[in-house]
């Protein structure tokens, strides 16, 4: 077991990549606790993963400083210690710039980047301890932008360089830090998108056109990844910027 007796927080955890990452951790042996602004989603989440290992549902948004602050101590404490970090939780902003309003842009930033930030310092006292491994999930578009997401777009690479230059400020304490960049991938919200076209199929081809792998990722080849910059098997590796995008961002 790659994760046997290790610790993790993952945000964003209950449905999707970062719940698919809570499945894939507790099958390598990890505890995990779970955060999600969803309370009951977050709760039927949990439910179904406790047969699997130890799992610790906490209910808050990475944007709340405060409510953040005390659901990681909490987790923390309930694990018994922290070994590692996954910054999952994230949202989109599907818009053309003149229409994007400042609130949208603030909760964007909100969300993507300044939640990861407040959820590393709260959780940084006990990574410190033992050291660990911070895994944040940007975007390929982080890398490469789209049309009409440019507040996504700015978040998902403002989060690449805030990990890089995290790698470089934690080393000392033998903390890691990597950033995964996902491209299509099947989630409810990628689903909730493109449904919504007037012509899905045809928006669904389009957007798979520019793919140098021609499918929509799974959430479990996202958590494989995630696996690997969180484990030892990358135990040498920090600050890198792992592509997990079907080749969109060099395309």
């Amino acid at each position: 077991m790659k994760l046997k007796n290790k610790r993790f927080l993952i945000t964003g955890a209950a449905q999707g990549i970062g719940y698919a990452i809570c499945e894939r951790f507790l099958s390598e042996g990890a505890s995990i606790a779970m955060i999600d602004r969803n309370g009951a989603t977050l709760e039927a989440a949990a439910a179904k993963l406790r047969a699997a290992g130890n799992v610790f549902p906490f209910a808050a948004d990475v944007s709340d400083e405060a409510g953040i602050g005390a659901a990681v101590v909490a987790a923390c404490e309930a694990m018994g210690g922290c070994d590692g970090v996954v910054n999952c939780a994230g949202v989109d902003l599907l818009k053309p710039f003149e229409e994007t309003s400042r609130a949208e842009w603030d909760r964007t930033f909100a969300v993507n980047l300044t939640g990861p930030f407040l959820v590393c310092q709260a959780a940084l006292p006990a990574l410190k301890r033992r050291g660990g491994s911070i895994v944040n999930i940007a975007s390929a578009a982080g890398l490469r932008p789209l049309v009409n997401r440019t507040g996504y777009c700015a978040t998902k690479a403002g989060l690449v360089m805030f990990t890089k230059a995290l790698s470089i400020d934690l080393s000392g304490y033998n903390i890691r830090a990597n950033v995964l960049c996902p491209g299509i991938t099947d989630t409810p919200q990628f689903r909730a998108e493109f449904e919504n076209e007037p012509d899905p199929e045809a928006e669904l081809a389009s957007i798979i056109s520019m793919y140098q792998i021609k499918r929509i990722a799974s959430p479990h080849e996202l958590a494989a990844a995630a696996l690997f910059l969180a484990s030892d098997e990358s135990s040498y590796i920090t600050g890198a910027a792992l592509a997990a995008d079907g080749g969109r961002s060099f395309h």
